[in-house]
């Protein structure tokens, strides 16, 4: 795979997929964005990665969203059918995904955090919506995964004042999992990474479905409805290796299958 604004990379079942755009603290535009696409496309694909890490390159900046020079200059935008940075409408994705925020991540930069399921940051970073300074809109999943993450009051507030937050304070809010010194943040992303990968990954898949698409169903709906991902677990070799090795006291050996 040619890629000219993107660095991919598989590693021990982890995919690392690095937006690789410093020269404009990592903004996207269209290119960039069917790069990543072709990158998603192949890491849902590949049944030996199992967790994907997502950053920037640099230490300046995660991404700072749409790049907005190249949008002025450009009269047609557009982005995949996968959503901004090929990731923020990819709704059936499975695997489990960690943001590892190495600087700002600010309009669709921190649309593309929130597609994440972990988020991981450095001290330094920052983070908001800051759509509305630009006359523009968290329209990539910003406007609606915000407040389904944080108190609705505080996520209104973030929105409506397009002030960033920092990283510590989006900690203290339960939007980002741990805070380390940027120097740390790579091997923690991987920690989080590598402890998902001791699961079994259709265990994972499978729970990860299921909380997703079970938040906006009724308790009782949710509990009973259908999940695609948990009915190839039921059916999994890795169903009965689990139980195996735990009365054989040894580590499994998932197959993911």
């Amino acid at each position: 795979m040619e890629l000219e604004f993107v660095r991919y990379e598989k590693r021990d079942r982890i995919a690392y997929v690095t937006m690789h755009r410093p020269e404009v603290m990592n903004a996207l535009h269209p290119p960039a964005g069917e790069e990543l696409a072709r990158v998603w496309d192949d890491f849902a694909a590949d049944p030996e990665l199992w967790v994907g890490v997502l950053t920037g390159s640099g230490e300046r900046a995660f991404s700072a969203g749409n790049d907005l020079k190249w949008t002025a200059a450009n009269a047609t935008v557009r982005w995949p059918a996968s959503g901004f940075g090929g990731l923020t409408s990819r709704t059936d994705l499975v695997k489990p995904l960690i943001a590892a925020v190495n600087g700002v991540a600010l309009g669709g930069g921190l649309e593309l955090a929130l597609a994440c399921d972990i988020i991981v940051a450095a001290e330094h970073a920052t983070l908001g919506l800051t759509e509305p300074r630009v006359g523009l809109l968290a329209a990539a999943g910003g406007v609606h995964r915000l407040p389904r993450m944080i108190p609705l009051k505080i996520a209104m507030g973030m929105m409506l004042t397009a002030k960033p937050i920092t990283a510590a304070e989006g900690a203290r809010l339960g939007l980002v999992n741990e805070v380390v010194p940027l120097g740390e943040l790579m091997p923690t992303a991987e920690r989080w990474a590598r402890t998902i990968c001791e699961c079994s990954p259709l265990s994972v898949q499978a729970t990860k479905q299921c909380a997703y698409d079970g938040l906006g169903r009724p308790l009782a709906e949710a509990m009973t409805a259908r999940y695609p991902a948990a009915s190839r677990l039921f059916k999994s070799e890795d169903l009965r290796e689990g139980p195996r090795a735990f009365a054989e006291k040894r580590p499994p050996v998932w197959k993911g299958r």
